[in-house]
């Protein structure tokens, strides 16, 4: 029975390792994404539809 204690008091203080090892990769910027906003330029812009008074559509570049 003190092997489970054991073991469970191993495996919390491993996860607390493993959160703070989480937690300074977040703060240093380890999960920055720099990559989308260098080839976010390179995809087309969405279009959308708008009716006019005389309903007939016309295609607007959304910004």
């Amino acid at each position: 029975m003190s092997v489970i204690y054991l073991l469970i008091s191993v495996s919390i203080f491993v996860a607390i390792c493993f959160f703070i090892a989480f937690i300074a990769a977040v703060k240093s910027g380890q999960y920055d994404d720099d990559y989308t906003p260098s080839v976010r330029i390179l995809f087309d812009d969405e279009t959308k539809i708008n009716s006019q008074n005389n309903n007939s559509p016309i295609e607007e570049k959304q910004v």
